[in-house]
């Protein structure tokens, strides 16, 4: 028998020194200026946040209405201070030169935090139609503290205002962070109206160019996604292109369906589970596998 010890030593200098190469090869960004966006801190302002939306039901519980204003003041100065910081730094990731970035930073945060109001709105709806739509759910509380499917939403739709500000980096890491936990997958990009409930959720996968109407159920393993891409001269994908479903008000995707490219789901229809479906269907539909063979895989 060989003695272990008797093998060559790897040469780890070498080793380093290959890493080193392929560091510096992955950007051309020095390495002074890559002060890239903590997940840590990413994951810990959404729970913040979280608490300033819904305050008591997050953070501290021992809240009274003398106490109130100025918890949610000392929170929302908290969350200033920690997202700017966090834009600033995915702004030089993206934009090694930029000058202005700890000022624009703050603007950009200032502008968010603005639209928390009508986040927590759309939020409300999400937890009604969650506690309307799962006979199972005791109370609304219970959705919000409990659903997989709200976590997410609530993720997206904080990530969403964020990308529609021109935040780089920070919404997906929002998106994803909460797909880790949940495992729904909602692209910050999708647009989603209100009264949206995903019920159990795992599996769910919505596409960046997806756009959901009001009052819109789907189920665990759903994916509204893309069947093609263009591509550019040089074989990439384009960019931004609507590939992915338009879901209109009132429609109910059932578990494992597959809903693939720019189609159209008609207002009030019903798609079965395991329905493979690439067309559009007009509005009050109920799709299932005994009725739909077109698109099926062969």
């Amino acid at each position: 028998m060989k003695n272990p010890s008797a093998a060559p030593k790897p040469d780890l200098h070498a080793v380093i020194e290959a890493l080193a190469e392929a560091s510096t090869a992955l950007t051309e960004m020095p390495l002074g200026r890559r002060e890239f966006p903590s997940r840590t801190a990413v994951a810990a302002l959404v729970e913040d946040l979280r608490a300033l939306l819904f305050p008591g039901y997050f953070g501290p519980s021992e809240l009274t209405a003398e106490t109130l204003r100025y918890h949610l003041g000392a929170r929302m100065d908290r969350v200033l201070h920690g997202l700017s910081d966090q834009i600033q730094r995915g702004l030089m990731a993206t934009d090694p030169a930029c000058t202005e970035c700890r000022a624009r930073s703050v603007e950009l945060a200032q502008a968010f935090l603005a639209r928390l109001p009508e986040v927590r709105h759309l939020l409300a709806t999400d937890i009604q139609a969650g506690f309307e739509g799962d006979p199972a759910a005791t109370s609304p509380e219970e959705v919000l503290f409990s659903y997989p499917g709200l976590l997410a939403v609530a993720s997206q739709r904080l990530a969403h205002e964020l990308l529609k500000l021109g935040v780089p980096l920070l919404p997906r890491m929002i998106t994803e962070h909460a797909h880790s936990l949940t495992g729904i997958d909602i692209h910050p990009g999708a647009q989603i109206g209100e009264r949206f409930f995903i019920d159990h959720g795992t599996g769910v996968v919505i596409g960046e160019t997806c756009v959901i109407g009001r009052n819109v159920r789907i189920y665990q393993g759903v994916t509204l996604g893309a069947k093609s891409f263009p591509l550019d001269a040089e074989g990439h994908p384009v960019k931004g292109v609507p590939r992915h479903p338009v879901v209109e008000d009132d429609v109910i995707v059932y578990s494992n369906a597959t809903v693939l490219g720019r189609i159209t789901l008609g207002r009030g229809s019903a798609i079965g589970g395991n329905v493979w479906l690439t067309h559009s269907v007009p509005p009050g539909s109920v799709i299932t596998q005994a009725n739909e063979k077109d698109g099926m895989p062969s």
